[in-house]
């Protein structure tokens, strides 16, 4: 049950009435109107809009116009006052029972409570990670698949339709210098003694790829040239690495549907070439053109390449300036692959794409909306997420950089030493577009100032709540359905209500999280709705008649337990949108 979507169907209605009786006019733009939680619960329990965003279009001032909604509103036998507070804002008191009820529905729902009913339609790709295959992962793409991860399970959750993928950037020349450092490590394994240039990839993680093209072909590479063992020892490096880059992501509790290769987007290993197809389609409606680009902002004149150009009419579509397809040498571009891939998920059915990105990536968005608006014909879109730099820190001091890597910390290496959940609720305990400071001694530390530990001792206490209940009362049916026929009235102390609140909101909370396309807001509300219960807990040790098992009050306890497995259930959900696991204790 929305608490919130059901307040604005009831006052659309209000609004319809009034203007069926002529008191306003009909077909009013309602789109702005909204219904939200109070700023201040002394204030009420729903605030609107209605008035100040209609007040000019109904012809009158907002405080008349709030009187007269009030006057509607008035008759809705669930709602206990209504107020005008400033210009023309409207705050509703609703009646203890409407709380009640939401709370019975959400021990009925279960994780269930606040899950969107399925839509088949816009299909949503969600693209995350799509690190280069040329090593394992660092700290930096942890984040960007703890982002995409939960975000994909957020409109999951919201009942849309996803699907998850990787773009597996093959194509381009640093999967060639992948393969030259990886044809060193096979000349290593054969015994010859190696150093890695400047250029090169430095890194052990090589190494087994250097071996197992040893054990294959033994010495048989060692005189061909690189034109003939290049294609040969790229095909072995990037399956090397994709499978070390999969093994990480699974580390992580990430997985995609989809792997998609930008080699098969051109003509190779018996493709079609779809960027060609790509540039074709886009010339054939006039949005390319053979012309000069003036010189980058900032950038000397002597290196800029003056030359006429294949471009892409980019500014056509909200860009700056217009693009270049091809490169000098009649390669394409990485944008025009970046196009036929993006071309190609429209095709696949999927009018919603979001990209996650690393913040380095931030002046490629442009472009690439631009983009997408062209080859769907305006019917598709486009939202990139961009996800910021991660400081790794060790009770606040930088982190050394890994041997294994050669010039960073590997993610992997964080997960087995703080574990998945930690990795994974931080990462998006901060919003995406915002630096992040990721403390390895902090996020392991049992206490209210680690936030993951925190949530999840919230859940686990609950649990211990229903294992000392079942050791107070045996007999007692302590399932769902039984404890949504508890008296839940009983439920009066101001901390409870204001839980119960909380747990009404939560529902809106992923409808406009999932929107906005923003996980960090159910990592923030379900932190939020543990320190609530954790201050609960903790008053029930000064006041014997708030703690959730009474041996001497039955009907009480049952109330609680009812009060209590739903707060478990939110909690348990919101982690399992973030991919965090909800444990029963702590150990």
């Amino acid at each position: 049950m929305n608490l919130f979507e059901s307040y604005s169907a009831r006052l659309n209605a209000a609004l319809a009435r009034l203007a069926t009786r002529g008191a306003l006019p009909a077909r009013l733009d309602l789109g702005r109107v909204v219904v939200e939680p109070t700023r201040d619960p002394a204030h009420g329990d729903l605030a609107t809009n209605a008035a100040m965003v209609l007040a000019k279009e109904a012809g009158t001032n907002p405080r008349a116009l709030a009187e007269l909604i009030c006057a509607e509103l008035a008759g809705e036998a669930d709602i206990v006052r209504t107020a005008i507070a400033g210009p023309g804002f409207i705050n509703l008191t609703l009646k203890p029972e409407v709380f009640t009820a939401i709370l019975k529905s959400a021990v009925e729902a279960g994780p269930d409570y606040g899950k969107g009913a399925f839509k088949p339609a816009p299909k949503i790709n969600v693209e995350y990670v799509s690190a280069n295959p040329t090593g394992p992962m660092h700290v930096g793409h942890g984040r960007g698949a703890v982002f995409g991860d939960s975000l994909a399970n957020l409109l999951a959750f919201a009942g849309q339709a996803v699907t998850r993928e990787y773009y597996i950037n093959d194509a381009g020349a640093q999967v060639d210098v992948l393969a030259r450092s990886a044809f060193l490590r096979y000349r290593e394994a054969l015994g010859e003694t190696i150093t890695i240039p400047e250029g090169l990839y430095p890194g052990d993680y090589l190494v087994s790829v250097g071996q197992t093209l040893a054990k294959t072909h033994g010495d048989a590479l060692l005189g061909k040239p690189e034109a003939e063992w290049l294609p040969l020892v790229r095909h072995v490096a990037i399956d090397g690495m994709m499978a070390m880059i999969r093994d990480d992501l699974a580390a992580l509790g990430v997985e995609h549907d989809i792997f998609f290769s930008e080699r098969s987007l051109q003509v190779v290993d018996g493709n079609k070439d779809a960027v060609r197809a790509t540039i074709e389609d886009l010339r054939a409606r006039d949005l390319i053109y053979e012309g000069r680009l003036p010189p980058p902002k900032g950038q000397k004149d002597e290196d800029w390449e003056d030359r006429e150009q294949t471009l892409f009419r980019a500014t056509a579509f909200g860009d700056d300036v217009d693009r270049p397809l091809l490169k000098s040498d009649g390669s394409y571009t990485y944008f025009a692959n970046d196009i036929a891939y993006h071309r190609s998920k429209f095709a696949r059915g999927f009018s919603q794409m979001i990209d996650v990105w690393g913040a380095d990536h931030g002046g490629y968005v442009k472009r690439m909306q631009a983009a997408v608006k062209a080859v769907t014909a305006g019917e598709g879109g486009l939202d990139v997420k961009l996800c910021q730099m991660v400081k790794l820190l060790r009770n606040g001091e930088p982190v050394k950089m890994s041997k294994r890597s050669g010039d960073f910390v590997t993610l992997r290496e964080v997960i087995d030493e703080v574990g998945r959940d930690a990795v994974r609720f931080m990462m998006i305990f901060r919003k995406n577009d915002a630096t992040l400071d990721f403390d390895l001694a902090k996020v392991v530390e049992q206490s209210k100032d680690n936030p993951v530990f925190y949530v999840q001792y919230a859940h686990a206490r609950c649990s211990s709540i229903f294992r000392q209940a079942r050791e107070a009362f045996p007999s007692v049916d302590l399932s769902p359905a039984s404890l949504a026929q508890a008296d839940l009235a009983r439920l009066t102390d101001e901390a409870e209500i204001g839980i119960v609140k909380m747990i009404a909101a939560y529902p809106r909370m992923i409808e406009g999280a999932a929107a906005a396309h923003e996980p960090h807001r159910v990592a923030f509300f379900v932190h939020e709705l543990a320190s609530a219960f954790h201050s609960l807990w903790n008053k029930g040790k000064d006041s014997p008649q708030l703690r959730f098992v009474n041996q001497t009050d039955r009907e009480s306890t049952l109330a609680r337990l009812a009060f209590v497995h739903s707060v478990r259930s939110v909690l348990a959900s919101g982690l399992a949108v973030a991919g965090v696991a909800a444990p029963e204790e702590m150990r």
